[in-house]
Protein backbone atom coordinates (compact mmCIF):
# COMPACT_ATOMS: atom_id res chain seq x y z
CA UNK A 1 0.00 0.00 0.00
CA UNK A 2 1.23 3.46 -1.04
CA UNK A 3 0.90 6.21 1.92
CA UNK A 4 -2.29 7.23 0.65
CA UNK A 5 -3.16 4.04 1.08
CA UNK A 6 -3.62 2.98 -2.36
CA UNK A 7 -2.42 -0.42 -3.46
CA UNK A 8 1.30 -0.11 -4.46
CA UNK A 9 1.64 -0.41 -8.41
CA UNK A 10 3.71 -3.81 -9.44
CA UNK A 11 6.93 -3.06 -10.55
CA UNK A 12 7.06 -2.71 -14.43
CA UNK A 13 8.35 -5.22 -16.99
CA UNK A 14 11.73 -4.08 -18.73
CA UNK A 15 9.01 -3.09 -21.87
CA UNK A 16 7.13 -1.07 -19.80
CA UNK A 17 9.96 0.77 -18.26
CA UNK A 18 11.38 1.09 -21.85
CA UNK A 19 7.76 2.63 -23.26
CA UNK A 20 7.47 4.80 -19.61
CA UNK A 21 11.37 6.12 -20.40
CA UNK A 22 10.16 7.30 -24.70
CA UNK A 23 7.00 8.62 -22.79
CA UNK A 24 9.59 11.12 -20.37
CA UNK A 25 11.89 12.03 -23.13
CA UNK A 26 9.00 12.95 -25.27
CA UNK A 27 7.63 14.93 -22.58
CA UNK A 28 10.51 16.73 -22.16
CA UNK A 29 11.44 17.51 -25.74
CA UNK A 30 8.34 18.89 -26.21
CA UNK A 31 8.32 21.13 -22.88
CA UNK A 32 12.10 22.12 -23.92
CA UNK A 33 10.74 23.73 -27.26
CA UNK A 34 7.33 25.19 -26.57
CA UNK A 35 7.07 24.96 -22.67
CA UNK A 36 3.90 24.20 -20.29
CA UNK A 37 1.66 24.88 -23.20
CA UNK A 38 3.76 22.46 -25.90
CA UNK A 39 3.17 19.78 -24.38
CA UNK A 40 -0.29 18.29 -25.43
CA UNK A 41 -0.81 14.63 -24.60
CA UNK A 42 -1.68 13.46 -27.76
CA UNK A 43 1.89 14.47 -29.22
CA UNK A 44 3.48 13.18 -26.51
CA UNK A 45 2.26 9.91 -27.87
CA UNK A 46 2.58 10.22 -31.13
CA UNK A 47 6.22 11.40 -30.47
CA UNK A 48 6.77 8.31 -27.79
CA UNK A 49 5.41 5.77 -30.13
CA UNK A 50 2.77 5.21 -27.76
CA UNK A 51 -1.20 4.72 -28.09
CA UNK A 52 -2.82 7.72 -26.46
CA UNK A 53 -4.91 5.32 -23.85
CA UNK A 54 -1.32 3.46 -22.93
CA UNK A 55 -0.39 7.10 -22.50
CA UNK A 56 -3.19 7.82 -20.01
CA UNK A 57 -2.47 4.63 -18.10
CA UNK A 58 1.00 5.77 -17.37
CA UNK A 59 0.09 9.68 -16.17
CA UNK A 60 -3.44 10.22 -16.07
CA UNK A 61 -2.96 14.13 -16.51
CA UNK A 62 -0.17 16.27 -18.16
CA UNK A 63 0.40 17.77 -14.35
CA UNK A 64 1.34 14.51 -13.52
CA UNK A 65 3.66 13.52 -16.62
CA UNK A 66 4.91 16.90 -16.05
CA UNK A 67 6.34 16.29 -12.23
CA UNK A 68 7.34 12.84 -13.50
CA UNK A 69 9.37 14.12 -16.28
CA UNK A 70 10.99 16.84 -13.27
CA UNK A 71 11.98 13.66 -11.65
CA UNK A 72 13.43 11.83 -13.85
CA UNK A 73 15.55 15.17 -14.57
CA UNK A 74 16.56 14.98 -11.08
CA UNK A 75 17.58 11.20 -11.52
CA UNK A 76 19.53 11.96 -14.28
CA UNK A 77 20.98 15.14 -12.56
CA UNK A 78 21.97 12.83 -9.08
CA UNK A 79 23.85 10.39 -11.04
CA UNK A 80 25.85 13.17 -12.82
CA UNK A 81 26.82 14.21 -9.43
CA UNK A 82 27.54 10.90 -8.03
CA UNK A 83 30.14 10.81 -10.83
CA UNK A 84 31.54 14.30 -10.60
CA UNK A 85 31.02 15.05 -6.85
CA UNK A 86 31.10 18.93 -5.67
CA UNK A 87 34.32 20.04 -4.12
CA UNK A 88 33.86 22.31 -1.56
CA UNK A 89 35.66 21.97 1.53
CA UNK A 90 32.56 22.28 3.77
CA UNK A 91 29.10 20.61 3.50
CA UNK A 92 27.40 24.36 2.86
CA UNK A 93 29.61 24.80 0.15
CA UNK A 94 29.11 21.92 -1.31
CA UNK A 95 25.70 21.51 -1.37
CA UNK A 96 25.44 25.37 -2.43
CA UNK A 97 27.79 24.01 -5.46
CA UNK A 98 25.40 21.27 -6.16
CA UNK A 99 22.09 23.11 -6.54
CA UNK A 100 24.23 25.81 -8.63
CA UNK A 101 24.75 22.99 -11.23
CA UNK A 102 21.19 21.87 -10.93
CA UNK A 103 20.26 25.56 -11.92
CA UNK A 104 22.74 25.87 -14.66
CA UNK A 105 21.25 22.70 -16.09
CA UNK A 106 18.18 23.94 -16.01
CA UNK A 107 19.59 27.47 -17.11
CA UNK A 108 20.13 25.82 -20.50
CA UNK A 109 16.43 24.56 -21.59
CA UNK A 110 14.25 27.71 -19.36
CA UNK A 111 11.40 26.48 -21.26
CA UNK A 112 11.89 22.93 -19.68
CA UNK A 113 12.42 24.16 -16.19
CA UNK A 114 8.95 26.65 -16.93
CA UNK A 115 7.14 23.65 -17.54
CA UNK A 116 8.38 21.34 -15.08
CA UNK A 117 8.07 24.08 -12.15
CA UNK A 118 4.26 25.45 -13.29
CA UNK A 119 3.61 21.48 -13.26
CA UNK A 120 4.55 21.25 -9.60
CA UNK A 121 2.45 24.70 -8.53
CA UNK A 122 -0.60 23.45 -10.06
CA UNK A 123 -0.28 19.83 -8.54
CA UNK A 124 -3.05 18.92 -6.40
CA UNK A 125 -3.51 16.08 -4.24
CA UNK A 126 -3.84 13.59 -6.98
CA UNK A 127 -0.29 14.12 -7.67
CA UNK A 128 0.95 13.90 -4.15
CA UNK A 129 2.92 10.82 -4.36
CA UNK A 130 4.66 12.43 -7.70
CA UNK A 131 5.21 15.26 -5.89
CA UNK A 132 7.00 13.65 -2.81
CA UNK A 133 9.29 11.35 -5.13
CA UNK A 134 10.53 15.14 -6.71
CA UNK A 135 11.02 16.16 -3.02
CA UNK A 136 12.87 12.80 -1.55
CA UNK A 137 15.01 12.96 -4.69
CA UNK A 138 16.04 16.61 -3.98
CA UNK A 139 16.66 16.34 -0.56
CA UNK A 140 18.83 12.90 -1.31
CA UNK A 141 20.73 15.20 -3.72
CA UNK A 142 21.50 17.49 -1.00
CA UNK A 143 22.18 14.86 1.81
CA UNK A 144 24.92 13.27 -0.68
CA UNK A 145 26.44 16.87 -1.10
CA UNK A 146 26.64 17.18 2.30
CA UNK A 147 28.58 13.65 3.15
CA UNK A 148 27.55 13.15 6.30
CA UNK A 149 29.38 10.29 8.59
CA UNK A 150 26.76 7.72 10.77
CA UNK A 151 24.24 8.27 12.15
CA UNK A 152 22.94 10.14 9.41
CA UNK A 153 21.28 13.62 9.26
CA UNK A 154 20.23 15.24 12.66
CA UNK A 155 16.53 16.53 13.04
CA UNK A 156 17.95 20.00 13.00
CA UNK A 157 19.61 19.37 9.37
CA UNK A 158 16.65 17.49 7.96
CA UNK A 159 14.91 21.01 9.06
CA UNK A 160 17.85 23.25 7.39
CA UNK A 161 17.73 20.47 4.03
CA UNK A 162 14.25 21.48 3.91
CA UNK A 163 14.55 25.45 4.15
CA UNK A 164 17.41 24.85 1.65
CA UNK A 165 15.24 23.01 -0.74
CA UNK A 166 12.32 25.55 -0.48
CA UNK A 167 14.78 28.11 -1.16
CA UNK A 168 16.01 26.58 -4.17
CA UNK A 169 12.57 26.61 -5.35
CA UNK A 170 11.46 29.71 -4.63
CA UNK A 171 14.75 31.07 -6.39
CA UNK A 172 13.80 29.09 -9.48
CA UNK A 173 10.79 30.45 -9.97
CA UNK A 174 12.02 34.11 -9.10
CA UNK A 175 14.35 33.75 -12.01
CA UNK A 176 11.94 31.91 -14.59
CA UNK A 177 9.38 35.11 -13.73
CA UNK A 178 12.36 37.76 -14.48
CA UNK A 179 12.12 38.70 -10.55
CA UNK A 180 15.77 37.41 -9.84
CA UNK A 181 19.28 37.72 -11.25
CA UNK A 182 21.62 34.41 -11.54
CA UNK A 183 23.41 36.46 -8.87
CA UNK A 184 20.66 36.67 -6.80
CA UNK A 185 19.94 33.15 -7.18
CA UNK A 186 23.56 32.05 -5.86
CA UNK A 187 23.18 34.53 -2.96
CA UNK A 188 20.24 33.22 -1.39
CA UNK A 189 20.73 29.47 -2.01
CA UNK A 190 24.78 30.13 -0.06
CA UNK A 191 22.78 31.99 2.53
CA UNK A 192 20.49 29.18 2.75
CA UNK A 193 23.03 26.60 2.98
CA UNK A 194 24.96 28.18 5.93
CA UNK A 195 22.21 26.57 7.57
CA UNK A 196 23.71 23.60 8.03
CA UNK A 197 26.59 24.36 9.62
CA UNK A 198 27.12 23.84 13.14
Amino acid sequence: MTAEGRPASPPLTERQEARRRRILHASARLAGRGGFDAVQMREVAEAAEVALGTLYRYFPSKVRLLVATMQDQLDGLHATLRKRPPAGESAAERVAETLMRAFRALQREPQLADAMVRALTFADRSVSAEVDAVSRQTTAIILDAMRLAEPGPSPEQLAAVRVIEHTWYSALISWLSGRASIAQVRADIETACRLIEP
